[in-house]
């Protein structure tokens, strides 16, 4: 045996493994996490995420390809709507915002790993409990609609170029065939024509797969599988500079086409890695 590993070869499996099953580049996947610390653990938990599980809980896992995280500071917080959300209860929690791509045809293999190591850091202590989750989910990934057609950065770049903000955007309709609508009028027309001359460069759209049986205890079950969508536009400013012009009203325009009901439209900026940056601007 060696560094704890049985006989019988378990590094051979890893070899194996390699050589069979999907590796494409498209992002077919997405682990949306939104968290809010407890108050007076901000900084206790930015350096936890940042310094031990953005790597050992996330990005050190198979088929987890890209990741990144936000934030929103206070000022990013109160631009947030409608007030009577029911994904984040205040609309303003859930001030860290974490997103992975996962490989396409990986996801279940994935979730194994992910139950797996989570149940081991838990048990090494390595977990900090002192935060709420807000709104987690792994998702599927179903459409991406880009502003500039086939110029710029694609989907699978989006966690490593240098977007300069996102809006998260939750939208849920009264079942599986109105999501369906929903997803072809976002796809064919809405999404063109807010993209048309927006600072978003892009927006993915996702569905949401329930969480597993056997998840930690402290990340609650999903809302909304079967009726949810949920979208990420990456923008390329500041979303404080352009907030009132596009990203006000988008709850009306839903409602007005009868599709559903918008349920958070959210603004964050990127993280500084490695630093504390905005941890003394989310109150």
């Amino acid at each position: 045996m060696q560094d704890g590993m049985p006989e019988g070869g378990q590094g051979e499996a890893y070899a194996r493994l390699a050589g069979v099953g999907p590796y494409g580049v498209r992002p077919g996947h997405a682990l949306i996490t939104m968290v809010e610390p407890h108050p007076g653990q901000e900084r206790a938990y930015n350096r936890w995420y940042e310094d031990d599980h953005f790597i050992a809980g996330a990005m050190a896992m198979p088929w987890m390809f890209a990741g990144r995280r936000w934030v929103a500071t206070r000022d990013l917080q109160l631009l947030r709507y409608p007030a009577d959300s029911a994904v984040a209860r205040p609309v303003t929690s859930g001030c860290y915002l974490s997103t992975y791509w996962l490989t396409e045809g990986r996801y279940a293999e994935h979730l194994k790993w992910s139950v797996g190591i989570n149940q081991r850091l838990n048990a090494d202590g390595r977990v900090h409990h002192d935060r709420t989750h807000v709104f987690t989910a792994f998702h599927e990934h179903v459409d991406t609609v880009y502003r500039d057609g086939e110029v710029g950065p694609r989907d699978f770049h989006a966690l490593d170029y240098p977007y300069a903000g996102l809006v998260m955007e939750v939208i849920d309709t009264a079942g599986p065939e109105r999501r369906a609508d929903l997803l072809e009028w976002l796809r064919d027309e809405h999404l063109k024509e807010r993209l048309s001359n927006s600072p978003a460069a892009m927006v993915l759209a996702f569905t949401p797969h329930p969480l597993p049986e056997d998840r930690m205890s402290y990340v609650k079950q999903v809302e909304g599988v079967g009726n949810r969508v949920t979208l990420l536009w990456l923008l390329e400013q500041d979303p404080r500079t352009c907030w009132r012009e596009h990203f006000t009203g988008l709850d009306s325009v839903v409602a007005q086409r009868g599709l559903g009901s918008v349920e958070l439209v959210a603004p964050f900026i990127p993280t500084v890695p490695g630093t504390d940056r905005y941890v003394d601007e989310l109150r």
